[in-house]
């Protein structure tokens, strides 16, 4: 029963809260096993309703689609990997269940937004993950922290009134907030002015969320001051959920492709793709190289869908989950290698591959995947992403796409010769491997963007590709 995946995260804060001190040490076995249920759930090992167990639902789907499933398992994989990374990096006990709560309430948050068929559902879902989001960030009660919520916390607000706004608008018109209805009377209202402006406000909102640019403007601080474990939540999956798969279902289900709409993905997509690259590559703080890159790998997404094709869609989802999978890892070593040198500043490392040999080969792996690079999965992606540009007529955008995958590759260069490529550098004599916590999560994503990557004949006609059924 897929309401389960909404239900189980939301009982786990309710019993684990109970006044039993026993409880709060299961608080992390409980995140770990809720993770791999939705994993085998999303992959189809366990069935879609138990025995007993009511067959139809009102506002949740019955059955998983694939896009529904290549955001459920990617929504499980990047929320184990952070349980271990919050186990490695929280410190206190407490500080780590009070966050672990949290994670539940994102997760539940995310999974809701997944499944749920209806605008307003939608809305309370993405609210959840969000509100959750944000006092992750601010988690331990820093400076930088604090800033970096309060920024997020107003684009969030922005957006959460452009989207109510849009959503009554779209109520008014309907009747209804189901995407069926709202579908439906789109389609006989298409050139009402009131009708436009709802779209407008809906996709604006989306957009802020995704934090494409120029709403970028919260994204590198939220993400390079929040907690090693809540940016890896954040650039693995939180705003991919909230933002990117919630405007590729409201397009593909709900509001359709129309001219204008094709163009503002063009557009948008197009600036952050480069506009992200060349802001990455000024950067001298890991982390922050790291949120320019998501915003960078997210105008591929948006330059996917915008072709409105079968092959564009399927790539975009495709490259949707790439992303999650290597934005993660190379998050997970970001933390690593913080933990173990104490610092981000990249130009104050160096050689740390000689101390550091699983973080850094995984680094390379992701960045590598990350730029496009044969045969891992990242390439498959934006080869597919390309060639749906390409064969749908738009010939500069495809040529700015390859010129961008360069521009990627110069600045992950620059990342692995400052951080862990020549001599090792003056101060990390003494570093050592990270611990089982960290290494154990970046040899998981390391197999998995390899996998995915020469497993790409089987899955295009089986798991991830067959979005729209080409």
């Amino acid at each position: 029963m897929p309401s389960l995946l909404v239900i189980l995260p939301l009982l786990a804060v309710l019993l684990l809260n109970l006044p039993l001190n026993f409880l709060r040490r299961l608080a992390l076995p409980a995140a770990l096993l809720l993770a791999l249920y939705q994993a085998a759930f999303a992959l189809g090992v366990l069935p879609a309703c138990c025995a007993g167990c009511p067959t139809q639902e009102r506002w949740f789907l019955n059955a998983l689609d694939p896009l529904t499933s290549v955001l459920l398992l990617a929504i499980a994989i990047v929320a184990f990997v952070s349980v271990f990374v919050l186990r490695a990096t929280a410190g206190e006990e407490r500080r780590e269940f009070n966050m672990l709560n949290l994670v539940f309430l994102a997760v539940a948050g995310m999974n809701g937004l997944v499944l749920v068929r209806d605008l307003f559902s939608l809305y309370v879902f993405l609210e959840l993950a969000s509100i959750a989001s944000f006092i992750l960030i601010a988690a331990h009660r820093e400076m930088g922290g604090l800033e970096g919520a309060f920024k997020y916390l107003v684009m969030s607000a922005l957006a959460t009134m452009m989207m109510l706004a849009s959503i009554a608008l779209l109520l008014a018109l309907s009747g209804s907030t189901s995407f069926g209805a709202v579908a439906e009377a789109l389609q006989a209202h298409a050139r009402h002015g009131y009708v436009l402006t709802a779209l407008g406000l809906f996709l604006g909102g989306l957009l802020i969320k995704s934090g494409v640019m120029p709403f970028h403007g919260w994204l590198p601080d939220a993400y390079s001051a929040a907690p090693a474990a809540v940016s890896t939540l954040l650039a693995g999956i939180v705003t991919k959920v909230t933002g990117v798969y919630a405007l590729i279902r409201l397009v593909l289900d709900v509001f359709g492709f129309t001219p204008a709409t094709q163009q503002l993905l063009l557009i948008f997509g197009a600036i952050s793709v480069v506009a992200g690259a060349l802001a990455a590559l000024g950067q001298s703080d890991m982390k922050r190289m790291l949120a320019y890159s998501s915003i960078s790998q997210v105008g591929y997404i948006l330059l996917g869908l915008a072709t409105g094709t079968g092959l564009g869609i399927a790539a975009a989802v495709f490259h949707l989950f790439n992303h999650a999978i290597f934005k993660t890892l190379l998050f997970v070593n970001a933390a690593a290698v913080e933990k173990q040198t104490g610092t981000r500043d990249m130009n104050q490392l160096g050689g740390l591959a000689q101390k550091m040999p699983i973080t850094g080969v995984t680094s390379l792996l992701a960045m590598f995947s990350t730029a496009g690079v044969p045969p891992l999965a990242g390439f498959w992606s934006k080869l597919l992403i390309i060639a749906a540009l390409w064969l749908s007529g738009f010939h500069g955008y495809a040529l700015l796409g390859i010129g961008a995958s360069l521009l990627t590759l110069a600045y992950f260069l620059s990342l692995q010769r400052r951080v862990f490529f020549g001599l090792v550098r003056a101060g990390c004599e003494n570093v050592r491997e990270a611990g089982w916590a960290l290494t154990l999560p970046s040899l998981l994503l390391a197999a998995i963007l390899v996998g995915v990557g020469l497993a790409l004949p089987w899955l295009i006609g089986t798991f991830l590709l067959p979005v729209k059924g080409f």
